[in-house]
């Protein structure tokens, strides 16, 4: 009677089993739905909800999403409408990038110059208006000559960059307060402008066809618009009585304190490691355009085909960051470089495989395969880029976040700018032009031998938990006396106190 009663509970047990199975897919779910959620939640609570709206609409709306609604407009603005010469339109979106050379001169004046009281707030209004202007101009003067053109486009370069300063500063020093949150912020940063990125590329062939470039600009205007109401709603505390006869003073300690930083060798060699391992990695980016376009063997891609494969490259930009930030961001920076500089290299050779044809071989059309390049070579690059962003706001120290951090960035893009050049020579010395394409595969070869050569250089790169703060404890925290501005009146502060 005991084995039957058992054997009774037993059965009656197996529909309670059944049906938690079957809710456990469910649940699966219903968790992977939430995670996200809850991620922002965290976020929100820790750092506070403004901060968050804050990078979504700077990284994500200001410079995602106008970065892929612009790129292709002003390329058409400046062909169909100005009317000039591809080599002419080459040097214009070197002159339109200009601000963005000069960020450190944007950090300077956040760190060391409050206006009205606040550190942060205004600048963000600046950067806003000057964009929301100068794309108005650009979308309502149908008589707009080639040079005011260019400064109005230039003007909307300064207020991405300012705005993109602006937030770095918040974000960096937040890294500062909340190290263990470094990596989740530069995903939140990363992840905002893949998403933003995605969708202006999506969306740029088709509005450019509808509106036209100038109705696109006009459509431009609106992210400023919300980088204006991040200035509105950011919270920070005002400083108060300070001595603006004493800028000139604080300029000149900013400058030691910047000085002093990159002595420290916790500083410089990582620099050195970031600046190297963009220059090596030789950009030959035009030379395969062309042969993408021009070469008689080679695909061939229309305009909206091109379009399409920087579409699927933001998306393997997004795939890049979640895998970083779900599976990556707790390693040690030196594995991560590792692996990602290693498969960085090894990704540069599906080029040499399209340009060989051997694609075709296996019965694979240039589209898929491109499509499939595109992908692999930005989840890649994500990968590599995502923990020297977390390193790079870890090598500033406190008072001028702002500043330190559009160094290190202007150190990267000098190294891209090397880069650049020395993938020119590089086709140069291999004699290829618009219509001779014979040594292409030469230049993928050493390309992607090159981009393999930083691993030797991961020494100059710290061991350290990434986790872990690595500058010197006394250059995270500032005198009283004579601070370049002090913790007490950061423009977060009031958020981490919770007022």
């Amino acid at each position: 009677m005991e084995m039957e009663a058992e054997e009774h509970e037993k059965e009656s047990l197996h529909p309670e089993l059944e049906n938690q199975k079957q809710k456990t897919p469910v649940k699966g779910v219903r968790d992977l739905l939430w995670t996200p959620i809850n991620w922002f939640r965290m976020l929100s609570s820790e750092l506070h909800w403004s901060f968050v709206v804050g990078v979504l609409i700077v990284y994500g709306i200001s410079q995602g999403l106008s970065m892929g609604l612009s790129r292709i407009s002003i390329q058409y603005y400046l062909k169909d409408d100005q009317k000039v010469q591809p080599s002419e339109a080459q040097v214009y979106f070197g002159i339109i990038q200009i601000p963005w050379i000069v960020k450190p001169f944007w950090g300077l004046l956040t760190d060391t110059l409050p206006v009205l009281g606040y550190r942060r707030k205004p600048y963000f209004v600046f950067a806003g208006l000057l964009g929301v202007i100068s794309m108005l101009v650009l979308s309502l003067d149908k008589n707009l000559n080639l040079t005011m053109s260019l400064l109005a486009l230039m003007a909307g370069s300064a207020g991405v960059a300012i705005a993109d300063v602006t937030i770095d500063a918040c974000v960096t020093q937040n890294s500062i307060r909340h190290p263990s949150l470094a990596g989740d912020m530069q995903s939140l940063c990363g992840l905002s402008s893949s998403v933003g990125a995605l969708v202006g590329f999506s969306l740029s062939g088709f509005l450019v066809h509808l509106v036209g470039p100038k109705g696109v600009f006009g459509l431009l205007s609106i992210p400023p618009g919300l980088v204006i109401l991040v200035g509105i709603i950011h919270r920070e505390s005002r400083v108060r009585n300070f001595a603006y006869k004493q800028v000139s003073v604080k300029l000149l300690d900013a400058g030691k304190a910047m000085w002093t930083t990159l002595k420290c060798s916790s500083v410089w060699r990582p620099c050195l490691y970031m600046y190297l391992s963009l220059a090596l990695a030789l950009n030959v980016r035009e030379g395969m355009f062309y042969w993408y376009t021009d070469a008689k063997g080679g695909p061939s891609f229309t305009k909206e085909v091109v379009g399409s494969i920087f579409s699927i490259g933001a998306v393997g930009s997004l795939f890049g960051v979640l895998l970083y930030q779900n599976f990556l961001k707790s390693y040690p920076f030196r594995d991560v470089l590792f692996w990602t500089q290693l498969l960085y290299g090894a990704s540069g050779m599906l080029d040499l495989v399209l340009v060989l044809r051997i694609n075709l071989k296996f019965g694979l059309p240039d589209y898929l395969f491109v499509v499939i390049d595109e992908g692999i070579s930005m989840l890649i690059g994500r990968l590599k880029w995502m923990p020297l962003l977390v390193l790079s706001s870890k090598l500033c120290p406190a008072g001028i976040e702002g500043t330190f951090f559009a160094i290190l960035m202007s150190i990267d893009h000098i190294g891209m700018l090397s880069s650049t050049w020395a993938g020119g020579l590089l086709l140069h010395i291999l004699n290829i032009t618009r219509t001779q394409f014979e040594n292409i595969w030469m230049a993928i070869l050493i390309r992607s031998l090159l981009r393999i050569v930083p691993i030797a250089l991961l020494f100059l790169i710290p061991r350290s938990d990434p986790n872990l703060t690595i500058l010197p404890s006394e250059m995270l925290r500032t005198k009283k006396a004579n601070d370049v501005h002090e913790y007490e009146t950061l423009e977060m502060s009031s958020l981490l106190n919770g007022t």
